[in-house]
């Protein structure tokens, strides 16, 4: 309801202002500085008045009496300078709430895709990759509560420099064969060997730098796709992708489709991009310097110099193959849906909810697949240390006349996740002197420096358990642990939501496994403890009452009346709103710090009114509404952050 009001109220003056003053600026809506203010603050004489140059306080005075009595608002005030204040109905807006779920909202006509998590398929997944799938999903989550219809994609470089350097492990190290290594996929824990090898293979590099002639022989062999090393190529990383959606599924983390950059290659999505690039002149053949030999993308395209032949980007190498970035440019076409081309699809996995997860193939498949691509905004969660290149992918498209595409392709960059000092310590990484005084430690896959994302999430869940068992001994251990998974889950989750995305997380296992303050475990107990409330009354033997036929709009305007009980309801009917500011901003962090609030502000509720023995039957069925409110609104919200509400905690 109060999302509803904010976009009423909005869409009232927008007409006002564009007939009366011929203008489309935005309506801001502002909280007032005191909740005795009123409920909303509009600014929009402020705004009008610096065009006009006219008085303040008579453009909101014009305005407010120009729009007129709107449904749901009470009144409208002229405060200060020129503010207006809005007043809500409370009778009207508590009625609007009784015994009404939330709303279901159509989806939009056009796709949104979201494409993250992308991990090297080469070693398991680490505590950095964590943070790209969390923030993703729950972006996912934010746009389809919104309505937007949404397409998770999750890319995979399967023909990189990370899984050759595990190949090169395999093959020139261990002398393993295909066979060989398809036990080991059987019988060991995949990901966690190929964690190992992969920084053993980097560190001979390191000593033996004429080895690095076996990384070229294999990624040779790869992209051509024939011999054992490219089935040891393939054989590793199916199995490191399989191991990779095992991981992100603890986190309740499900994909759409699986795009394979071996696809992008023996489909020649490439090709096909490069002609369009040479054919628009988006690139061009240089002839001399250290390029030479080499198709380049002008600086001028993506700096805004007119160097051409400065820090320009090599799209092509003169020995003939092309560079991530330009793979990227093909890739970002086909989500446009602006190559002329498309995958073959073939089921990949089918999630316990039944939903069925594709991968690309480059053969023609029987059973058809869904439609996917051909978005009209592009998301691409990768960390900031990749501005640079996706830079360059949205000046390929603008390069190549896609205007609007390259304004609805949109990096959602995040800062790392990086390893303390503490618990560089806690994991037994010896340090330099310098590195031990530093604020953080940077992870690195290479040195085989990290938190394996199983292993945290398995410590985390056992911490979680101990505290479960000592408080539910009665229950079996499956459903402790059951509990204990999703308090855990919850509590990573939000640790890795609650900081924005600018800010770099200096991972601690002590500040993770915290259940105390800003956590997810707080915001998963609000919720318990007000599911807890109805259950305790019929267990007294008591009904929970039938709302809507107690309370009506002068029974909640009664009741509202209290500004306290007001403040509590407001602060609890936020969920669409938040959703939606940190939409626009793009910010995850938002949602999180919401569910935190609500859960104080119920916590407060809970100990300021004692429900159950509130002795006036009228205050009393309207104290169980609120309650069930608020249950309802937790879980909304931990919902859309991804974050279960236990049975109990």
């Amino acid at each position: 309801m109060y999302h509803i009001l904010e976009k009423t109220i909005q869409a009232a003056f927008r007409a006002k202002v564009r007939s009366q003053f011929q203008s489309d600026l935005d309506i801001a809506i502002e909280q007032p500085r005191q909740a005795s203010f009123g409920d909303l603050a509009l600014p929009i004489a402020f705004q009008l008045a610096r065009a006009l140059k006219q008085n303040p306080k008579k453009i909101a005075a014009d305005l407010v009496e120009a729009v007129g009595p709107i449904p749901g608002v009470a009144a409208m005030e002229i405060a200060g300078n020129g503010y207006i204040n809005v007043r809500f109905d409370r009778g009207l807006f508590g009625a609007s709430l009784l015994g009404v779920p939330a709303p279901a909202i159509a989806a939009g006509d056009e796709k949104i895709i979201v494409e993250h998590t992308n991990i090297n398929p080469n070693k398991a997944a680490h505590i950095g990759h964590l943070r790209n799938a969390v923030l993703g999903d729950t972006f996912v989550r934010m746009l389809r509560a919104a309505g937007n219809r949404v397409e998770v994609q999750n890319y995979i470089d399967n023909t990189g420099v990370q899984v050759a350097d595990v190949v090169v492990g395999f093959h020139f190290l261990e002398h393993k064969t295909p066979a060989d290594v398809a036990a080991l996929i059987a019988s060991e824990r995949f990901d966690y060997l190929c964690w190992d090898l992969y920084a053993r293979t980097s560190q001979y590099y390191k000593d033996n730098p004429e080895a690095l002639k076996w990384r070229a022989e294999t990624l040779h062999s790869i992209e051509a796709g024939t011999g054992d090393l490219s089935e040891l190529g393939h054989l590793v990383a199916d199995a490191i992708v399989k191991a990779h959606l095992k991981t992100m599924l603890r986190l309740n983390i499900e994909y759409d489709v699986l795009p394979r950059e071996s696809e992008i290659l023996h489909l020649k999505f490439w090709a096909a991009a490069f002609e369009l690039l040479k054919e628009r002149q988006a690139i061009y053949f240089e002839t001399e310097g250290k390029n030479s030999g080499c198709w380049v993308m002008p600086s001028s395209a993506f700096r805004g110099t007119d160097e051409a032949n400065e820090d320009s980007k090599v799209i092509v190498r003169s020995n003939g193959t092309v560079t991530y970035v330009g793979k990227d440019i093909a890739y970002q076409l086909w989500k446009f849906g602006l190559l002329g081309k498309d995958f073959h699809y073939e089921p990949h996995t089918t999630y316990a909810d039944g939903h069925q997860v594709w991968v690309s193939t480059a053969e023609p498949q029987t059973l058809a697949a869904p439609k996917f691509g051909g978005g009209s905004t592009v998301y691409n969660v990768i960390d900031t240390r990749q501005s640079y290149l996706q830079d360059v992918v949205v000046a390929g498209l603008k390069a190549l006349g896609y205007e609007k595409q390259a304004e609805q392709s949109i990096h959602f960059s995040y800062e790392m996740v990086a390893l303390s000092p503490r618990c560089c310590a806690d994991l037994g990484i010896e340090l330099s002197e310098e590195d031990a005084r530093r604020p953080y430690v940077e992870v690195s896959g290479r040195k085989g420096l990290g938190v394996k994302a199983d292993d945290l999430m398995d410590q985390l869940i056992e911490t979680a358990l101990r505290e479960v068992a000592s408080r539910h001994a009665e229950d079996t251990e499956a459903q402790q642990r059951t509990i204990a998974t999703e308090i855990a889950m919850g509590a990573l989750r939000y640790f890795l939501l609650k900081f924005t995305r600018n800010t770099v997380i200096a991972f601690d296992f002590q500040e993770a496994l915290s259940f105390e303050g800003e956590t997810g475990p707080y915001v998963q107990y609000a919720a318990v403890r007000a599911r807890n409330i109805l259950r305790k009354l019929t267990e007294r033997g008591e009904q929970v009452p039938d709302f809507s036929k107690e309370l009506n709009a002068e029974a909640m305007a009664r009741e509202l009346g209290s500004e306290d009980s007001w403040q509590i309801l407001l602060a609890a009917s936020k969920v669409e709103s938040a959703v939606e500011r940190a939409i626009a901003s793009g910010e995850p962090a938002h949602v999180a710090r919401y569910a935190f609030q609500l859960a104080q502000t119920f916590n407060n509720f809970y100990h300021q009114y004692p429900i159950l023995i509130e002795p006036d039957r009228a205050k009393k069925v309207f104290l169980l509404w609120m309650t069930s409110f608020f249950a309802q609104q937790l879980e909304r919200t931990l919902a859309v952050l991804g974050i279960a509400a236990p049975a109990y905690m």
